[in-house]
Order: C-alpha cells, then structure tokens, then sequence
C-alpha cells in the first residue's frame, strides 16, 4: 500500500515534466528556467486552461520550441511573451493582462456583485415597509367569523 502511494504521489508531481521532451531542454540551466517560468504563464491553445509547458499538445511543444528559440535569440522574458501575444493574442496568457478592453472584464464581476447586493438589500427593505403597511385590523364581523372558526 505504501508503496503504491508513493508511485501515485510521484506521478502527480512528475505529470507537469512529463510534457516536455528531452530534445527541448536547453543546455544553460538558467535560460531553461526562464523558459519554464514563461511557459507556465502561456495558455495551450488546444487544451485549454492548461499551461504549455503541461501540455502534449503539438502545438504546445511548437509554443515551447518558439520560447527557447526567442530566449538563445537574446530576448528578455517581457519580449519573447510580447511576440507570442503579437503572434496570437492575448488568449494566449494564463493571466490576461488588466488593461484596455481586458479592464471591463476584470471589473465586470465584482460590479455584478455589488448590483446584485444592492437590487437585493433595496428588495428586502421595500419588503419590510410593505408587510407593515399591509396588516389591517380586522373589522366586527371577521373578527366574530374568526372566533367561530377557531372554537371548531
């Protein structure tokens, strides 16, 4: 049993590695690991909210060869993430950028969150005033009917 744990605990810590191929690792230690950090920010188009670097994808590994190639070309991190958003937009970030039309997405759910609690705070007080004004006092005779039905 212990020992299927640890295969099961070794492969979920191994499966993000498992993407990328032996012929894709740089040779310097610290390019790879810029290339991993971009990796990690840029969103596999075909799989979808997984990162390149997770994905087995093609053209995840194409991502991944184009990253390499743009860091041994001397690219800072900033640039080589700027061509591939230039390249294919800005989908392609894991976090999108909070600027331009991105900006009324970011705002978008908190200001449905505080529409949606003021619609709801002006609902429950309106209905307070209107269960107050609605009791009227009963009148003689349903006040008498009421009294029979009760002693049935």
């Amino acid at each position: 049993m212990k020992h299927l744990a640890l295969s099961l605990a070794l492969c979920l810590m191994a499966s993000p590695l498992l993407a990328l191929e032996p012929d894709e690792v740089l040779d310097d230690p610290k390019l790879e690991e810029r290339a991993r950090d971009i990796s990690a920010g840029l969103r596999c188009l075909v799989c979808r909210n997984e990162s390149i670097d997770e994905s087995n994808a093609d053209l995840a590994r194409d991502l991944r060869l184009l990253v390499r190639e743009r860091l041994i070309a001397g690219d800072s991190n900033d640039e080589v993430v700027q061509f591939i958003v230039d390249r294919y937009g800005e989908y392609v970030l894991l976090n999108p950028r909070v600027t331009g039309s991105n900006l009324v997405l970011w705002l978008a759910g908190p200001g449905m969150l505080l529409i949606g609690a003021g619609i709801g705070w002006a609902y429950l007080r309106r209905r307070g005033r209107a269960e107050d004004d609605q009791i009227d006092p009963l009148d003689e005779d349903e006040a008498e009917r009421l009294r029979e039905i009760m002693k049935d």
